[in-house]
């Protein structure tokens, strides 16, 4: 992938020396935006570069022929978000909107192997905050549109870039930019869907993301009026509070199937170990099936699949080695299943802990419960041209995601939205928001290809 114009442009932007578009065909400055996209701490908190970022991105659109006035860097707090508007030949045409997320989640460089903000491609992958989730992503459709920006392409319909500053933390900036698109045919995100590598480095299907589950967070407490660790007292609020975690972590959610998911198990049970196969197949069949939901419940990529699931993940309690706890907190995460309202849950969380003294609180923010998208034929058919143009008889299917993006917000104001990325990776190297994150840059040509593709059937 690597060339010498390349390694110089790239070496450019790092030092800061030079802060022009990079020279090169459209893959070639994928790689050298998405490096220097990734040396920007675009964290939540002091010293965020999001809004630095964006600037870069603008100025990236600028000297590419788009006018100032159609490229939009707003600051929010600590953060920003990015609009640019690609004006096309049909006022009457709805826009098609592209969207993406500028900032990435906390990476600290002592727990990494490398530097999380010092981009290195080595053995054929991409490393740093951000290879994954999703600045390799974001790059390429940044230089997909520049390169047609350049070529005298003129849309139809106008095209949007939407990309917001807070999708890991706060969504502001994502429900921002959602009310500001109101109105438009669809929305693209690039921040869901995706292809699954087989071990070997073999494609074995590309998912379409046309749902999400709902997050939500809920808070449990447990109040004690305390005392002396010499005079314990049957009542202990850290034990009371951890009583009802071990209820909830044991517990197991109805398992739910929607017509997308069905799709998906049916799609990719052919393309799986037989154990999970025939597990999705007979799942698909019978959600109610014992044995298929044992199985799936068993894999960490499965069981966000097949119904609501919540778990712990933060705990507090106590204010001093010699006294007896007054207050014991902890979060729940849940990742709920569409349709399924979080009151709802939260109320079967109740039951689940059994203990009066046991106070929940929902205390989840820049959440918004969704609907699937419809599978809309004009989209379907898109994507699939554009990812077999580039991986030759790949399987294709829709697919629903367990996390939260952007989507929801779009979602939320009338817009269907899908995500389409096409990075294809295995399931070993997934490390989103983990340590060493990496990306195989061999995605990037074919990345840049579809992108390419995709955007020109939509938009013509």
């Amino acid at each position: 992938m690597k060339t010498t114009g390349l390694a110089v442009a790239i070496s450019l932007l790092l030092a800061g020396t030079a802060q022009a578009a990079p020279a090169g065909n459209a893959a070639d400055n994928a790689l050298a935006i998405a490096k220097r996209a990734i040396a920007f701490r675009s964290v939540q908190g002091p010293g965020n570069q999001t809004p630095e970022l964006a600037r870069y991105l603008k100025q990236l659109f600028v000297e590419a022929g788009f006018s100032a006035d159609d490229v939009t860097v707003e600051p929010v707090d600590d953060t920003a978000y990015l609009l640019l508007r690609w004006r096309g030949t049909d006022p009457k045409a709805k826009p098609l909107v592209i969207s993406g997320h500028m900032d990435v989640v906390e990476a600290k460089p002592a727990d990494w192997q490398r530097d999380p903000f010092t981009p290195v491609v080595e053995n054929g992958y991409l490393f740093g905050r951000g290879a994954t989730d999703m600045k390799l992503d974001l790059a390429m459709v940044t230089a997909t549109v520049i390169d047609m920006k350049r070529a005298g392409y003129k849309p139809k319909r106008d095209l949007i870039l939407a990309y917001s500053g807070d999708e890991e933390t706060t969504m502001k900036t994502s429900a921002i930019l959602a009310s500001k698109v109101k109105g438009a045919e669809m929305v693209l995100n690039v921040d869901g869907g995706g292809g699954m590598l087989s071990e070997d480095g073999k494609p074995k299907y590309f998912s379409i993301s046309a749902a999400e589950k709902t997050y939500a967070d809920f808070q449990l407490e447990v109040t004690n009026p305390g005392g002396h660790s010499s005079a314990p007292r049957k009542v202990n609020a850290i034990n009371e509070l951890a009583a009802a975690l071990v209820r909830i972590g044991n517990y197991r959610f109805t398992p739910q199937l929607s017509p997308i998911t069905k799709a998906y198990f049916d799609g990719a049970a052919p393309l799986q170990t037989p154990e999970i196969g025939a597990a999705m197949k007979a799942f698909a069949a019978n959600p109610a099936d014992e044995k298929a939901i044992e199985t799936l419940a068993a894999s960490p990529a499965y069981v966000g699949q097949i119904g609501t699931t919540c778990v712990s993940t933060m705990l507090s309690g106590g204010h001093a080695l010699n006294a007896l706890p007054q207050r014991a907190t902890a979060n729940i995460n849940c990742r709920i299943f569409p349709g399924v309202k979080p009151a709802a849950v939260m109320a079967e969380l109740e039951k689940v802990a059994a203990d009066p003294g046991v106070k929940f609180k929902d205390v989840t923010e820049g959440s918004n419960p969704t609907d699937a998208s419809p599978l809309r034929p004009d989209l379907m058919n898109a994507v699939t041209k554009a990812i077999r143009s580039v991986r030759p008889g790949v399987p294709v299917f829709p697919s629903m995601s367990a996390g939260a993006s952007d989507s929801m917000h779009f979602r939320a104001v009338g817009i269907p939205s899908y995500g389409v990325s096409p990075i294809f990776i295995k399931e070993s190297d997934e490390f989103s928001h983990g340590l060493n994150e990496r990306t195989p840059v061999d995605n990037v040509p074919l990345g840049v290809t579809y992108y390419r593709s995709l955007l020109t059937d939509l938009t013509k």
